[in-house]
């Protein structure tokens, strides 16, 4: 775990302009805090303990957005994609406990970039796809979620692939991540990654930004196309991957 007398001060300030920065984005699209969030902090933090920390507000986010608005999710697709979000899982939690951070970062910020350019390039899919792609986005999204917290973009993919309806996209996203969260939360607490009062506290701290950013995205999603959002989310992937890779080689 961390110790917190070594942190830096510069920490202090910007996890809480992040945290609700990438919340922000959660309550605008329903995904996308954990893809955000993770790679800014990893300049101070290790992604070991980051991904832990994410998963309890993530949690408690996608539980909240969720339920508000559960009348719009689309329950077959849930159904579709939990069983192999659940074999990514698996795949994802050996990845994180094996691998070294330095590695982990490096991959993470090829990743953002990767995912991002996808978003600004393609902000719209055009026909609904197979359902047989709940295969590969539940394992990938799973075991992405897992290593680097970081798999509603994936989902979100898949859902927007099944319906153009922004508040489907939203409500039923959130719902899958707050499955995907709470899971993960028990794998972390049996693989002895969750129960440590650093990361508790830490979670505790940035709770009151998370509900912050929460409460401004709701405020203007209705302001904005699907297309604009996903556009928007993806510039801010694009930088933070380049910043990541230049501190991971650096």
């Amino acid at each position: 775990m961390i110790d917190p007398s070594t942190l830096s001060p510069w920490l202090w300030v910007a996890a809480p302009l992040v945290v609700m920065l990438a919340y922000t984005v959660f309550g605008l699209t329903g995904f996308g805090a954990t893809a955000i969030s993770v790679p800014l902090l990893a300049h101070w933090l290790p992604i070991s303990y980051l991904v832990p920390l994410l998963v309890l507000l993530d949690t408690v986010a996608a539980t909240t957005l969720g339920t508000r608005q559960r009348e719009h999710t689309a329950w077959v697709e849930v159904r579709r994609l939990v069983p192999f979000m659940l074999v990514g899982f698996a795949i994802g939690v050996t990845v994180l406990i094996g691998v070294e951070d330095r590695k982990l970062r490096l991959a993470l910020g090829i990743f953002s970039i990767l995912l991002g350019a996808h978003g600004i390039a393609s902000p719209t899919l055009r026909g609904a796809i197979s359902t047989l792609w709940a295969v590969p986005a539940g394992i990938v999204g799973g075991a992405i979620a897992t290593t680097f917290g970081a798999g509603g973009p994936i989902y979100a993919t898949y859902v927007t692939g099944r319906t153009q309806d922004k508040s489907v996209i939203r409500s039923t996203v959130a719902s899958l991540i707050s499955i995907s969260s709470f899971t993960r939360s028990i794998i972390f607490a049996v693989a002895g990654l969750l129960l440590h009062v650093p990361l508790l506290v830490g979670a505790a701290l940035m709770m009151p930004f998370m509900f912050a950013g929460m409460h401004l995205g709701q405020r203007i999603h209705v302001g904005l196309t699907q297309q604009q959002m996903r556009r928007v989310v993806g510039t801010l992937l694009v930088l933070v991957g380049i910043t990541l890779i230049a501190r991971a080689l650096g």
